[in-house]
């Protein structure tokens, strides 16, 4: 059974940082692309950033570039996304995502496997 489990949100004040971690099991990591989507209250999903099976291609959505930082670690089998410069616009449930379609991936259509997600909340 595939598993998504993501970890490291929280209450974060505006300008400051946190780093979330998606472990993943059931599934030959290195095989998939790996995805970061968030979704604030009343808003729909949007994709955030991804990062290829080796970690050699990145993309980000534009609001976070510079920002925010997506890496892997398949020793491990977790994916992370480094935030630092938290806007309360960021607010919101992040999930992870795999896929071994990087374009599906990046859309967030027909994406293989999801997490649950973790709440990151800014406080002004």
């Amino acid at each position: 059974q595939v598993q998504l489990v993501e970890s490291g949100g929280g209450v974060v004040q505006a300008g400051g940082s946190l780093t979330l971690s998606c472990a993943a099991s059931g599934l030959t990591f290195s095989r998939y692309h790996m995805g970061w989507f968030r979704q604030a209250p009343g808003s729909a999903r949007e994709f955030v950033a991804a990062i290829s099976w080796t970690g050699g291609i990145t993309d980000y959505v534009d609001s976070v570039k510079g920002r925010f930082t997506i890496s892997r670690d398949n020793a491990k089998n977790t994916a992370y996304l480094q935030m630092s410069g938290l806007k309360p616009a960021d607010t919101a449930v992040y999930y992870c995502a795999a896929d071994p379609n990087y374009s599906e991936i990046t859309s967030g259509y027909g994406i293989d496997y999801w997490g649950k997600g973790t709440l990151v909340t800014l406080s002004s």
